[in-house]
């Protein structure tokens, strides 16, 4: 695991609780990776440790285009048809 040094001020400075900053900088990161290609959903949605349909719900949100994927495209016709 990489750890990413945020200097204290910059915490500080943060207009959310301090119970919610790694969950939400996680999110803000994870999706912003996504927006830009950078990650696939499935390691975005993980990064952000949140489900399918809520990192889904985020992107939908935020107007961010989902990149579907023929890979995705034929996992979800498996998982339709009972094969996952």
């Amino acid at each position: 695991m990489t750890t990413i040094a945020i200097p204290s001020d910059v915490l500080n400075s943060m207009k959310i609780p301090r119970s919610d900053q790694e969950h939400v900088l996680k999110l803000e990161l994870a999706l912003a990776l996504y927006q830009r290609g950078i990650l696939a959903m499935g390691p975005a949605r993980r990064l952000a440790d949140i489900s399918k349909r809520e990192f889904l719900g985020e992107l939908g949100k935020r107007k961010i285009e989902r990149h579907y994927t023929v890979e995705e495209l034929e996992e979800d016709v498996a998982f339709a048809k009972g094969g996952l």
